[in-house]
C-alpha cells in the first residue's frame, strides 16, 4: 500500500471513540494479584465476576483477575498513570510489603524512579512477574 492509499483509506475511517472495557489479567492466585495492585495503586478489589476478579481503576476499566494455575504465565506490561500527589505513597508501599522498584523497564536501575516527560515513574513486578509501571505523566507521543 502506498502512502497516499494508506492515507486516503485513513482518511475516510469515521470518527469514533473507543475507550478500553476491561482486560484479563492471568495469575497463579488471582486473590493475591488482585490484592496486591490494589493496595499499591490504593484501589478496591471488586466482588468476582464469573472467573474474574476485577480491580477498577476508576476511569471506566478494569483489570479482571483470571486464575491460571496449571499453565506458565506469560508476564506482560501494565501501565497506570497515577496522580503526582499519590505517587510517593505508592513508592512508600512498595517499600512497606519489600518490593523493589527500578527507575527502568528492564529493572537495572533499583530503588530509584525516572523523570520522564518532566513526571516522575517506577516500574515493579507483581506477584505473577508481570511489569507494572506508575507514572505521573504520560509519555509525550509523536
Amino acid at each position: 500500500m502506498t502512502n497516499e492509499q494508506q492515507h486516503q483509506t485513513e482518511s475516510e475511517l469515521p470518527e469514533t471513540s473507543v475507550q478500553l472495557n476491561h482486560t484479563a489479567v492471568y495469575a497463579r492466585d488471582r486473590q493475591l494479584s488482585a490484592e496486591f495492585l490494589a493496595v499499591i495503586l490504593g484501589l478496591k478489589v471488586s466482588a468476582p465476576f464469573g472467573p474474574f476478579l476485577p480491580v477498577d481503576l476508576g476511569n471506566g476499566v478494569t483489570l479482571d483477575y483470571y486464575e491460571m494455575r496449571d499453565e506458565p504465565i506469560q508476564p506482560q506490561h501494565y501501565a497506570f498513570l497515577v496522580p503526582d500527589e499519590q505517587f510517593d505513597t505508592m513508592i512508600a508501599r512498595l517499600e512497606a510489603v519489600g518490593v523493589t522498584y527500578y527507575a527502568d523497564p528492564n529493572h537495572t536501575d533499583p530503588g530509584r524512579i525516572n523523570r520522564f516527560f518532566g513526571g516522575r515513574g517506577a516500574y515493579f513486578d507483581d506477584p505473577d512477574g508481570h511489569n507494572m509501571e506508575i507514572m505521573t505523566r504520560p509519555y509525550a507521543r509523536p
